[in-house]
């Protein structure tokens, strides 16, 4: 399951481009928080907690509990990490949005798959795996989401395929795919074909110009 991190933040009064630098320069960065029933709001949260809790995630998915604090007064919501900006060349944190969502309520996230094991077909026959689909639409209530889906893929023989339908879900976590969709199989090894083998050109018959035949004895006197 997606593991609940907290995340301190307070609201963000200040909007444009000097004020982004200036919440940057005091180790901030800039967040926005929406979804639910209330109003998008303009956060701050520390550069040093955001990248520390993005360098251990496992998956895309990160389930938030914000814990924001206003005039001495602190509230929590919980949130999905949706969209995290960097920078092109350092790699910086720029902006972060949250979507906050509601235990009781069911949300949809995308979920990478990975496979895990050597397959029968491409161990003992040469084959190749090859994987369709690398990631999942799922629906569960925030905390039946899974960071990550690993699917055991070592007893894949040649030409054989595990589908959506086959995938191991936990317990309150549907597949909002196409059931029938194929997620990897086992391909059978390509083989080189020998390049066929150059004929030897037919040398082309010289014809020699035959040479007229002497005249036989000298013109005859009329």
């Amino acid at each position: 399951m997606a593991k609940q991190a907290k995340l301190s933040a307070r609201p963000r009064s200040e909007s444009g481009r000097n004020a982004v630098k200036q919440v940057r320069s005091r180790g901030g960065v800039p967040a926005v928080i929406y979804g639910s029933k209330d109003k998008p709001a303009n956060l701050e949260v520390s550069r040093r907690e955001i990248e520390a809790l993005l360098s251990h995630a496992v998956g895309e998915n990160i389930l938030v509990d914000l814990e924001i604090e206003e005039n001495g007064k602190k509230s929590n919501r919980l949130s999905l990490i949706q969209e995290v900006q960097h920078h092109p060349l350092r790699g910086d944190v720029l902006h972060v949005d949250f979507h906050a969502v509601s235990m009781t309520e069911k949300i949809s996230a995308n979920i990478v798959i990975e496979a895990f094991g050597e397959p029968d077909g491409v161990k003992n026959f040469g084959g190749l795996l090859e994987q369709s689909l690398r990631s999942i639409t799922l629906k569960c209530l925030p905390q039946h989401l899974p960071e990550l889906i690993r699917v055991d893929v070592s007893a894949l023989k040649i030409g054989e395929s595990i589908h959506v339908r086959d995938l191991p879900l936990p317990e309150g976590v549907e597949a909002d795919e196409d059931a029938d969709l194929t997620v990897f199989i086992v391909a059978e090894p390509t083989v080189a074909e020998e390049p066929a083998a150059a004929e030897t050109p037919e040398t082309p018959e010289v014809i020699k110009e035959k040479k007229p035949e002497a005249a036989a004895g000298s013109e005859e006197k009329k």
